[in-house]
């Protein structure tokens, strides 16, 4: 088991270890420092300090992370999911998608295109089976149905 954090300058010590490696939002810390930290109040305090300082950050955690899983190939709607998830206010999810330049049917179609290749389906299954992997991706019914519909350029 990890070593009990006792005073605030241990827990600052830990979060800036884990935010060396990469982005947390504050719940993210929380959920991983709160079982090593006795007293809630510290832990709090803490976190207030890193914020302060920049070092954390959910507004850069929500961009960061937006980015990187739009770059990916997942849809809007399994982005705001998952950044709801990681403890991230809805307001700043919002804003972390709009700031993002994003053609949801371009992406949904590079997505269906890297899985599928080219070829459009040959049977009803298989239709289904690509509206499946694009709709747990985090695309929308339409957008899929769109993607899956078009023809392969020559």
């Amino acid at each position: 088991m990890a070593k009990a954090l006792e005073n605030e300058a241990d827990v600052r010590a830990a979060a800036i270890n884990l935010l060396a490696r990469r982005e947390y939002s504050r719940a993210e810390l929380w959920r991983k420092l709160s079982p090593r930290v006795e007293e809630a109040g510290l832990l709090e305090r803490a976190l207030d300090g890193l914020q302060e300082a920049g070092y954390q950050s959910d507004e850069r955690f929500a961009e960061v992370f937006t980015r990187s899983r739009l770059g990916s190939g997942y849809g809007a709607m399994r982005v705001r999911q998952e950044l709801r998830r990681k403890g991230i206010d809805s307001d700043l999810v919002e804003q972390a998608l709009e700031s993002q330049e994003d053609d949801s049917y371009a992406q949904a179609l590079d997505a269906c295109r890297r899985r599928f290749g080219e070829m459009p389906p040959d049977t009803p299954k298989e239709y289904a089976r690509r509206m499946r992997f694009l709709v747990n991706r985090g695309f929308g019914f339409d957008e899929a149905k769109k993607a899956i519909n078009t023809p392969a350029e020559d």
